[in-house]
């Protein structure tokens, strides 16, 4: 028997033009893809998180594809991850989602090398959590640290979890603070 029951699903696409300056030549599109599912371990403790985790790869699949599908695969150049627990589950639950969301991202877009920065929370329904993004190849390239609110009105229901992947097309549209660029990356080791 699967682990993942799906109850909903959804895709929140922002495109932001400008942010009070000039408008952009091309404007950056942001996409967070979340699916709600039954949490298998509500309300109890359960020493083995291992095999949830794994079977989670699939759902990180098809969020992934989703943004992939949606953003253009050689258009994505921010991405994260996000997870809120209902009350009845534990902040573990929204951890297994490092390795199974982050892997999902990596293997749709090609191994690209920066750490998947996440969030995580245990929250009532209709909490909205802040996901951190950044460049996929280097983590340090400032012009793309940004970030995006997501969250569903009646989700996580207390016995749910609600799990986000986000990905978007660039940087912030005024980006204008100096430090490492993406054209200057050539260390190539995730962070430089």
């Amino acid at each position: 028997m699967s682990l993942i029951e799906i109850r909903k699903r959804s895709l929140t696409i922002e495109t932001i033009y400008h942010e009070g300056g000039p408008a952009a030549a091309q404007p950056l599109k942001l996409a967070a893809s979340c699916a709600v599912i039954r949490n298998p371990y509500a309300g109890r403790y359960e020493p083995d998180l291992m095999p949830f985790m794994a079977e989670l790869r699939s759902l990180g699949t098809l969020l992934a594809q989703e943004l992939v599908d949606t953003l253009g695969k050689d258009q994505v150049e921010v991405y994260s991850k996000a997870a809120i627990v209902g009350v009845n589950g534990e902040l573990e639950h929204a951890a297994v989602w490092h390795e199974a969301g982050g892997w999902a991202m990596r293997s749709v877009l090609g191994d690209p090398k920066a750490i998947v920065p996440a969030s995580k929370a245990v929250a009532s329904a209709g909490y909205r959590i802040m996901v951190p993004l950044h460049y996929i190849h280097a983590c340090y390239v400032r012009s793309h640290f940004n970030s995006m609110e997501i969250g569903i009105q009646d989700a996580p229901r207390p016995n749910e979890i609600l799990f986000a992947l986000v990905m978007g097309t660039g940087g912030r549209v005024h980006s204008r603070l100096g430090g490492l660029t993406k054209d200057k990356v050539s260390v190539h080791d995730g962070q430089r």
